[in-house]
């Protein structure tokens, strides 16, 4: 049964997670856009701004209400939280001739991520697939997939780069969190919860909350619909993996190379993307070492380096194996596509290049 909570009382949702010892992780407006970071309470939250966002293009500006959740998503990802840019594996010291490997102690703090949307908890669940659920699970990821608490915010308006639809990953949160919550600015500023799990049935049965009323449910429901209407970008799958394969030598790529950077801006915002590299560092005496982990993308001329050069030599080589294996390889590898439809990678391309349109023109050059 979902539940009612004003919209002054979105504090008490906080607190009473703190009391359970989360530590909160949301969306704050910095640096001109709306990252995930500390919140320490709802003041924190962007509260009246909205962003506007078009390939190579996003903006933020100011609503003319005061929803707490009512942008779509920022340049940053909950990737980030669970797989970290750059995290030290292990430490290496050398002293009086013995040698001390230390592993880094895995997190133990629980958190809770508040405000993620229905795209990227399709893209956890991916990352779950591969991090977690293979033969060798990263064990960082899996101890902070262990202590972590999911609010997610259903969408009540899309951005223009959005293409969820499409991938079936929204607007709409239908699993993978313990509470959703769907914010209504008329007639009245409240949210609607929905409990996801027994954590989430715990903490909204502690806090004593009237049941929604069947109209505040149906302003819920016609919320997330306006956001579906909203949709106008299209990835059509059906034939979409063989497409890709028929197309390896096409032409058209050598069209999207004369574009693209190579700047690896789509890999570093894709919510998915889960490539890294190691890195070892040693201190000027040689009795110190460290060994770190940090994020690496297809797009870098270095990520393909062997013995004799690079494997991928070209742009045009690394943009069709970054767009074949999101779209196509990867559901031979793990079952489903790469893509989640959050656009992010339309809006951060400083060319503005679409995947979308890219795929579209690989479709009517096959049907011409």
């Amino acid at each position: 049964m979902p539940y009612r909570l004003d919209a002054s009382s979105l504090q008490t949702l906080f607190e009473n997670l703190k009391a359970r010892g989360y530590d909160l992780l949301g969306p704050q407006r910095k640096d001109q856009a709306i990252v995930y970071d500390t919140l320490e309470s709802v003041e924190d939250l962007p509260q009246g701004w909205t962003d506007e966002q078009e390939a190579g293009h996003y903006k933020l500006k100011r609503r003319d209400d005061d929803a707490y959740f009512g942008y779509v998503v920022g340049p940053r990802s909950w990737k980030r939280v669970f797989l970290p840019p750059r995290k030290r594996l292990w430490t290496a010291t050398q002293k009086d001739g013995q040698l001390s490997l230390e592993e880094e102690p895995l997190p133990s703090q629980p958190i809770a991520l508040i405000g993620v949307r229905s795209c990227e908890i399709h893209a956890i669940a991916i990352q779950d697939r591969v991090l977690l659920e293979g033969p060798h699970p990263d064990p960082y990821y899996a101890a902070m997939r262990a202590q972590s608490f999911i609010v997610a915010v259903n969408c009540t308006q899309s951005a223009a780069t959005c293409f969820c639809t499409s991938m079936d990953t929204g607007p709409g949160a239908t699993f993978g969190f313990d509470l959703a919550m769907t914010e209504i600015m008329e007639p009245e500023h409240i949210f609607v919860l929905e409990a996801g799990s027994p954590k989430g049935r715990e903490l909204l049965a502690d806090m004593d909350l009237e049941n929604a009323t069947d109209l505040q449910q149906a302003h819920a429901k016609a919320g997330i619909e306006q956001a579906r209407q909203q949709i106008k970008r299209e990835l059509p799958q059906d034939g979409l993996k063989d497409l890709l394969y028929q197309s390896f030598e096409h032409t058209h790529w050598d069209d999207i190379a004369s574009r693209c950077l190579s700047c690896a801006n789509c890999t570093m915002v894709c919510p998915t993307c889960f490539c890294t590299e190691m890195e070892d560092v040693t201190d000027l005496t040689g009795d110190h070492a460290e060994r770190w982990q940090r994020w690496d993308s297809c797009f870098h001329e270095s990520f393909t380096h062997v013995h004799g050069g690079s494997v991928r030599q070209s742009t045009r080589s690394r943009y069709r194996q970054w767009l074949t294996h999101k779209l196509a390889s990867w559901l031979d590898q793990f079952g489903t596509t790469g893509c989640v439809g959050c656009g992010r990678c339309i809006t951060w391309c400083p060319a503005g290049i679409d995947l979308t349109a890219e795929v579209k023109a690989f479709r009517d050059s096959e049907r011409k």
